[in-house]
């Protein structure tokens, strides 16, 4: 039998945490016939950032692709509202879009978005291989280093 995606996350030890909510005029998700599309979710750990600044500068890699996963949780916490509580009616993650605030000469914007995209996977198996966009910016909302949305198709 295959693992549900609660027992992945179980095994994990992650808990998700209650959705963020909007830090402007927006909604955390809106769901238009079976896709969901999630707003971008920044790196909160009980309502903190995990880091800010920029890659480049002071952000380093490592630092900057833990802050994508804690996203890619957010993001979770939101389909897990869209599809009432059961993460299982996600047949995939369609696509996510990171957003890396950096230095100019900063250019390892994929690497730090792998920290969303690989939790996508290790969450949903081969659901969560999706498309993805990962962009280098001057900044994001409150000064966080990485910003995460989706696309994720469900039942």
């Amino acid at each position: 039998m295959t693992p549900t995606v609660a027992k992945r996350l179980e095994a994990m030890g992650i808990v998700l945490p209650e959705p963020a909510a909007p830090v402007a005029s927006y909604v955390g998700y809106v769901r238009q016939g079976d896709l969901v599309f999630v707003s971008g979710q920044l790196p909160f750990v009980e309502g903190k950032l995990a880091a800010t600044g920029l890659l480049g500068r002071d952000v380093d890699v490592a630092e900057g692709a833990k802050a994508a996963r804690i996203c890619a949780i957010n993001l979770l916490a939101q389909a897990n509202a869209a599809c009432g509580g059961d993460l299982d009616r996600v047949l995939r993650c369609v696509r996510l879009g990171g957003f890396v605030a950096s230095t100019p000469d900063f250019f390892d914007h994929p690497k730090v978005v792998n920290g969303a995209s690989d939790f996508m996977v290790e969450a949903f198996a081969d659901k969560g291989a999706h498309a993805r966009a990962a962009v280098g910016v001057a900044a994001l909302p409150l000064n966080a280093c990485v910003e995460v949305e989706a696309i994720f198709a469900v039942a």
